[in-house]
């Protein structure tokens, strides 16, 4: 039985992709005061605790599940969150929102490419022009055709847009995760994994600091940014994706990816009520994005057979 109807689970996929392009924009400004390392504890700290207290609202509260599959959920839950958000936070010091907007919406490419490697489960021609018509649009936004510097972000956006799909790795692989919890809720599988995960990324960050490859931040530069900090913990983390996982879970998985055509898209509105019209070649790449995601989501038209051989009404005939 579906809990919510199809049109409360348009709105879900929608307030998780638009809230998810909101969150390039809010973090934009934050990477130059705080280190990504430290960036991605504090968010996934001030969202744990909202996730445990739903747990803990359910009936029965899986906390076996997390004592058998600990070392499991922990190493999801730093592949998904720790190195997916870090490396994404690197490569937005380094390219523009838009960009990493994006390079977001091409993940179920890059799922595509790691069941065909790892899965042995070939795509279709479909599929793989649909691929190559994203992999156009990613090199257009980030500017590999235009003679002009790439975007708007200086020399080394490339560089941050290379990061940010290698960040894009550690998402997928997250994803795939979830077909060994299968007796896990979406609610249950991405809290469990955030709380396993939350220690060893706090671990992590503390030897970054000591080795002097990370910026411990400061009291006074978390205050100013506390509130931008409680929201990225609070709407593109706990509420969108729970949004996200309940609109997949009522039109299914194939719809909802087609709702990751309105993270680029609600970054580029943004930035035009905000008074920056977006550049052509972002345009241009968006709508070849779109266009790969579509034929890559949208289900196959109905095969039309001739029947073989049709049985005849007649009885046989019979020899003298």
């Amino acid at each position: 039985m579906n809990p919510i109807s199809a049109p409360w689970a348009v709105a879900a996929l929608l307030l998780a992709t638009a809230s998810w392009g909101s969150m390039f924009l809010v973090s934009k400004p934050m990477v130059t005061q705080l280190d990504p390392v430290w960036l991605t504890v504090v968010r996934y700290g001030l969202a744990c605790l909202p996730w445990a207290m739903l747990l803990l609202r359910q009936d029965a509260v899986p906390w076996g599940a997390l004592r058998r599959h600990g070392l499991k959920l922990t190493l999801l839950g730093l592949g998904g969150y720790g190195l997916f958000s870090t490396l994404c936070f690197y490569g937005l010091r380094l390219s523009q929102p838009s960009h990493s907007s994006v390079i977001m919406a091409t993940m179920p490419f890059t799922t595509l490419g790691l069941r065909w490697w790892l899965d042995g489960l070939r795509p279709t021609g479909r599929a793989l022009l649909g691929a190559a018509l994203a992999l156009a649009g990613v090199t257009t936004v980030a500017g590999l055709w235009s003679p002009a510097p790439p975007g708007s972000a200086g020399p080394h956006a490339l560089w941050g847009d290379a990061i940010t799909f290698a960040a894009t790795l550690g998402w997928v692989v997250y994803t795939r995760g979830t077909a060994a919890f299968t007796q896990l809720s979406p609610l249950e599988y991405t809290a469990l994994t955030a709380l396993a995960a939350l220690p060893w990324m706090l671990a992590i960050a503390l030897g970054l600091t000591a080795l002097g490859l990370s910026t411990l931040p400061t009291l006074a530069v978390l205050g100013s940014l506390s509130p931008s900090l409680l929201y990225l913990a609070l709407v593109p983390t706990v509420a969108a994706m729970l949004a996200f996982n309940t609109g997949v879970r009522r039109l299914g998985p194939a719809v909802g990816t087609l709702f990751l055509n309105v993270v680029p898209v609600s970054v580029m509105v943004v930035k035009a009520l905000q008074g920056h019209s977006p550049q052509a070649e972002e345009l241009l790449g968006t709508a070849l994005v779109a266009l790969g995601l579509g034929l890559h989501s949208l289900p196959q038209p109905p095969q039309w057979r001739r029947p073989s051989n049709p049985p005849c009404p007649c009885p046989p005939r019979t020899t003298a």
